[in-house]
């Protein structure tokens, strides 16, 4: 298992990695929350959500990751398989950010998309 103080390390050695350009306009940085996040849609508490970009009035545009959905999720996986879903994570949450920056929306309809589906296989058609 990863702890929190391992899960922010390992979100930096990832940032790190990433273009300088990606964090264009991301004044608040991305940050670890050490809570879980179920989703509004969910069944019960099974979707989670791993992280979030947030466009703010007041506090800008910035990325969240919750320590506690991966920790539900990934629980005793090997660090190996919390690091590659942590970077898929920040990864997914600069495509945000990027798509945001560009005037673009295709992640979101994605994800939009992929909830439907959820919800589909839960309520039938909608």
């Amino acid at each position: 298992m990863v702890d929190f103080d391992q899960f922010c390390q390992i979100a930096e050695e990832i940032n790190a990695e990433l273009p300088e350009d990606f964090f264009k306009e991301l004044n608040g940085g991305v940050q670890a929350d050490p809570h879980r996040k179920v989703h509004p849609k969910s069944v019960g508490d099974e979707l989670v959500i791993m992280g979030e970009y947030h466009r703010d009035y007041y506090f800008g545009r910035y990325i969240v990751l919750y320590y506690g959905s991966f920790l539900q999720v990934y629980g005793n996986a090997a660090e190996e398989v919390w690091r590659r879903q942590i970077e898929h994570t920040i990864r997914h949450e600069f495509r945000h950010h990027l798509e945001s920056l560009a005037g673009e929306r295709d992640l979101e309809i994605e994800d939009a998309v992929r909830l439907a589906q959820y919800q589909e296989r839960y309520w039938g058609e909608f």
